[in-house]
């Protein structure tokens, strides 16, 4: 009979769901409201959308930007305060009776890339997100090497980010973290916009400063240089240390690949594996990279119980 996974991917705002089966990619797309800041309804709203199912899914997955404590199981999600601080997968499934796995949003781009994606065939799979901040995940022999949750992947934390890039000094800038120096400020879109400012005293967005750099613009050129010059050293470490042998790029600045392919550029020469082929690759997992990765944790979750 053919094992059903009933996936979410879970935002502040909203709600995508959507049926696998049998360890395939997501179907139909549904979409809901997040009931945010009211833990009841928050559970009410999944529990209905699965009793809503023709048939019983025996698995429900979830994705969504946060992380499992992987010592206490309870939730660390700030953009939806409903569930913070709760064992969510507990009690979802006290509510409903189906089992539940729950995984970070960036954990779940890297396994649906290395399953379905740009990283199907290599053994270490780095998958990046370069959106608003940055964002990672880790994948050895197509699983997470941190099932159990935590932070495994964050490679935009810590205080890394080097201080002088492009022949100028950079400034550790405060981040969400509590930290100051993270990588998470200087290389996802804010991150760009804010070294704008820095070198030029002048705002623009990201995609303003990507069309000035493809037009040759002065400022944005330079801007471009210290970005590739800041994020190529960290990068090539994150592929030393793990062994990965491709990084699939996802999220919204990853959507420019004239982009990617000058943070590949930049990123090869500096690591130990003198690749001959591209390293820094966009995601090629399709359009609901959270939903699939989601979904292929939960098959592979059944498959080593069975």
């Amino acid at each position: 009979m053919a094992f059903c996974v009933l996936s979410f991917d879970i935002g502040g705002t909203s709600i995508r769901a959507a049926i696998a089966v049998d360890g395939g990619a997501p179907g139909e797309v549904s979409r809901f409201d997040t009931p945010a800041h009211d833990r009841e309804a928050f559970l009410a709203r999944l529990a209905g959308i699965a009793a809503d199912l023709s048939q019983k899914p025996d698995a429900i997955a979830i994705s969504l930007a946060g992380v499992v404590d992987p010592e206490t199981e309870r939730m660390i999600v700030a953009n939806i305060p409903a569930i913070h601080d709760t064992d969510l997968a507990a009690d979802l499934e006290a509510l409903t009776g189906i089992p539940v796995v729950i995984a970070n949003d960036a954990d779940c781009f890297a396994v649906a890339e290395a399953v379905f994606g740009a990283g199907r065939g290599h053994e270490i799979v780095f998958g990046i997100i370069l959106g608003t901040g940055v964002g990672g995940g880790l994948v050895s022999g197509g699983r997470l090497i941190n099932a159990g949750g935590g932070f495994a992947g964050e490679w935009g934390h810590g205080p890394i980010a080097p201080t002088m890039a492009g022949g100028i000094a950079i400034p550790h800038f405060a981040c969400g973290c509590g930290l100051s120096g993270c990588l998470d400020t200087v290389a996802g879109a804010r991150g760009i916009e804010r070294l704008h400012t820095h070198l030029h005293g002048a705002p623009l967005d990201s995609r303003a400063i990507l069309d000035a750099w493809r037009a040759a613009e002065v400022a944005a050129t330079r801007t471009v240089s210290v970005y590739l010059d800041l994020i190529a050293g960290p990068l090539a470490v994150c592929v030393n240390l793990t062994g990965a042998t491709i990084v699939p790029a996802g999220g919204g600045l990853a959507g420019a690949h004239d982009l990617l392919a000058a943070i590949d550029e930049a990123v090869r020469p500096l690591t130990l594996w003198k690749f001959d082929r591209p390293l820094v690759v966009p995601a090629a997992s399709g359009a609901e990279p959270g939903l699939a990765g989601a979904a292929a944790i939960a098959f592979q979750k059944q498959a080593q119980s069975s």
